[in-house]
């Protein structure tokens, strides 16, 4: 890209280290989140951050991300170029600094950048610890620049290898992953895709190319839509109550807030909060500015039109049933609580996004009158469901007070009243739900039995789902309530497990109550507490029982055995309670998944295509990803 007279401001009295690379190869978890599929997936977009920031800060307009054919990875932008002059402290290029020294970058340093996705990110240097061979390509001042790594270490001096044009810029890493360090090196097209799609969006007008050489795929990220086009492609297996977003961008002083808002029929409030196109899962101080501002602005407007009857107030549950939202904010100091940057902690910012979203949305309504109407609607309809609904909790409120305890009647407690010592399995049927009770470890191993299909709650409001017996008894179960009443300190069991069938109607519950945790309970799932049961598919018999998972490893297993010696398991009820201890329920022997979201956004619309009412999406869905499927025949 080309140089600018600003661009003399990024050099090696720029690069400000807070401390060395000791550590990260031995405590990779700390500083990566992991040594599995999300750690080594967090290594590639530690490198697209650092292009995205020459992009925040106007110098990159092309980022070029490459699983190659040998196993590793790269990432080019045409950003400024890392400095390559010597560091006057450490007295080597700036360049080997920055891979070698932890929290070592120009947007540590305020003259370089205004704002930066990865504050708390270890950029590059972390990469290079964690891999088993770093090639690096810059170029800079018209020459073309070339170093290798390994394991954190120069292998080779930077060194002139060619010359550029004097306006070409830019910065080429490729790395291998370490097998020293990760239980996996294989890339992930579908992780990187939805990464490279929010950043795209969130960026109006930066291209990210994405090319897989093993596979033969690649796509181009580019929306000129910005944040209102990201709404769109959010809701696009919904049903909008509006066409158009309504869309306002603010800049004050240092910040600068894109908001973008639409209203669907659904019943499920999604707002996804971005700071320097970091996705703050946890939310923070911008999101809770943007609900305290949508839930005084309707309220203020409600009363205005005379459409609430005196003293009545909607709540804030109300205002954002259906609404799908996106609020990005730029700042120069965001203050992340914790490492993962899951969520905003700077105070200030929740006022300017009140005050800002206050006055932008006030001035829609009055200007956009039949906009305004079909929302009000929305949310009055709301109002009226959250008071059937209340009336509801206190019904199931008085009737759990007849049952031991307060506790619903099929549930089979444990005898440990310590939360993180205990487990709750959620059991399909009867017979299972038997032989699970008897089963089971009395003093941690809880059992609530489920009869059948529970309530699609994508296609139900807050009343219906709160008048299910099945999903109320869940809820007193677990103890922690649901939406704006969750207390996650008031949680019974550490561990949630759901344990169905290895069938098509096993899969369907398991599908049910995944949407339902998504949508009621989400913490749940943020924090590690919900689990899937994994029964055996088969046992093979040889001098002892042996169980097999999948048929793939029924293939490995059962070479020269005769199939009289094979038993394919149809459900949980023909197991005996031995079986059903030693294969599914004994913490020593048993295989459990732990359930995680990797991304919100697109967690949400999975889950709409699949419960809510777009067929044809379903049936796109499901045809694009038929090859990972199992067959249950």
């Amino acid at each position: 890209m080309a140089e600018s007279a600003d661009q003399k401001k990024y050099g090696a009295e720029n690069i400000r280290v807070l401390e060395g690379l000791e550590g990260v190869r031995k405590r990779p978890a700390m500083y990566i989140g992991g040594t599995d599929k999300q750690g080594l997936h967090h290594l590639v977009y530690e490198l697209l951050d650092n292009s995205v920031d020459e992009a925040l800060a106007g110098y990159c307009s092309i980022i070029k991300v490459i699983i190659h054919k040998d196993g590793s990875c790269s990432v080019e932008d045409d950003g400024r170029g890392i400095p390559t002059e010597i560091h006057s402290i450490y007295k080597v290029p700036a360049v080997e600094v920055a891979l070698t020294k932890l929290h070592a970058g120009g947007k540590f340093d305020k003259d370089s950048y205004k704002v930066s996705g990865g504050l708390h990110g270890v950029g590059v240097s972390c990469v290079n610890a964690l891999a088993e061979k770093l090639f690096i390509r810059i170029k800079r001042d018209g020459k073309i620049y070339e170093q290798e790594y390994s394991r954190g270490l120069p292998q080779t001096k930077l060194k002139v290898v060619g010359k550029c044009g004097e306006k070409e810029s830019g910065t080429f890493v490729k790395f291998f992953p370490d097998p020293q360090i990760f239980s996996t090196l294989v890339f992930d097209y579908k992780i990187l895709e939805t990464r490279f799609r929010e950043v795209a969006f969130l960026n109006a007008g930066l291209k990210i190319l994405l090319e897989d050489e093993i596979r033969g795929k690649s796509e181009e990220f580019h929306a000129e839509g910005g944040v209102m086009e990201f709404v769109r492609w959010i809701n696009k297996s919904k049903e909008v109550l509006h066409p158009k977003p309504i869309y306002f961008k603010k800049e004050i002083d240092n910040m600068s807030l894109e908001i973008g808002i639409q209203y669907t029929t659904s019943y499920q409030e999604n707002i996804f909060g971005f700071v320097n196109t970091i996705n703050t899962i946890e939310g923070g101080t911008h999101v809770s500015g943007l609900k305290t501002a949508l839930t005084r602005v309707i309220n203020d407007y409600v009363k205005k039109k005379n459409l609430l009857k005196n003293g009545d107030t909607l709540m804030g549950d109300d205002v954002r049933e259906g609404i799908t939202a996106i609020i990005s904010i730029k700042i120069p100091d965001p203050q992340f609580e914790g490492q993962t940057k899951s969520k905003l902690g700077n105070s200030e910012v929740k006022g300017y996004v009140d005050s800002a979203v206050t006055l932008s949305l006030s001035e829609f309504l009055e200007e956009n009158p039949s906009v305004a109407k079909v929302i009000l609607q929305k949310i009055l309809d709301s109002a009226k469901a959250r008071l059937a609904a209340k009336k509801a909790k206190d019904l199931v409120r008085r009737k759990n007070l007849f049952s031991l305890g307060g506790l619903p009647g099929k549930l089979a407690d444990c005898s440990s009243k310590k939360s993180e010592d205990s487990e709750l399995y959620l059991v399909e049927g009867e017979s299972a739900g038997g032989s699970a009770k008897n089963a089971r470890s009395k003093e941690t191993q809880a059992i609530l039995g489920l009869k059948g299909k529970i309530l699609n709650v994508e296609k139900a409001n807050i009343s219906r789902v709160l008048s299910s017996e099945e999903i109320t008894n869940m809820i007193t179960a677990i103890g922690a309530g649901v939406g704006e009443e969750f207390d996650l300190s008031k949680l019974r069991y550490k561990r949630i497990i759901i344990m169905t069938d290895a069938d098509v109607d096993g899969e369907h519950i398991k599908t049910l109550l995944l949407t339902f945790f998504f949508r009621f309970m989400p913490n749940l799932i943020e924090n590690g507490h919900i689990y899937i049961a994994m029964p055996p598919l088969f046992r093979i018999r040889k001098k002892k029982d042996h169980y097999v998972y999948s048929e793939d490893e029924l293939k490995k297993e059962t070479a020269g055995i005769e199939n009289s010696n094979i038993t394919r398991f149809k459900g949980l009820g023909e197991m005996s309670s031995e079986q059903l201890w030693d294969t599914t329920m004994n913490p020593k022997t048993r295989k459990i998944k732990k359930v995680f979201i990797e991304d919100a956004v697109e967690a949400d619309q999975v889950f709409s295509m699949l419960m809510g009412d777009d067929v044809q999406g379903r049936k796109d869905f499901i045809a694009e990803n038929a090859h990972e499927a199992a067959l249950d025949i």
